[in-house]
């Protein structure tokens, strides 16, 4: 990655932020939560851009217009409102699963072919 892809990088960021920090105080406060939990939890893509946070973003900025209070828009289960977006993506766990898988099986093949 070059430094103006970093730079390009940070200034998305930075304007992704100035949207969250306009939203009315509840929505940026389900907000945070939300983007704890994904960052935590979500997918391997979510660290490239901010395209699923900036879509959450996107449905915030429609729900406050409409005043609508935030969990109307996302529901009282904030998890399940995150998990559905990301049910079909590669996430850590998965990468790291099958790291120990791999690492398993090799360890196995050495084990299996000494007894030969």
């Amino acid at each position: 990655m070059g430094i103006q892809e970093i730079i390009k990088g940070k200034k998305e960021w930075r304007a992704h932020m100035a949207r969250v920090k306009s939203l009315p105080q509840d929505y940026q406060i389900v907000y945070k939560e939300i983007q704890k939990y994904l960052f935590k939890v979500g997918p391997v893509q979510l660290t490239e851009g901010t395209g699923l946070l900036s879509e959450i973003v996107d449905l915030f900025e429609d729900g406050a217009a409409l005043g609508k209070d935030v969990l109307e828009v996302t529901g009282k289960d904030v998890a399940a409102f995150c998990d559905d977006p990301i049910k079909d993506s590669k996430t850590y766990a998965d990468i790291y699963q099958e790291s120990v898988n791999q690492k398993v099986n090799k360890a196995m093949k050495k084990v299996t072919d000494k007894k030969k």
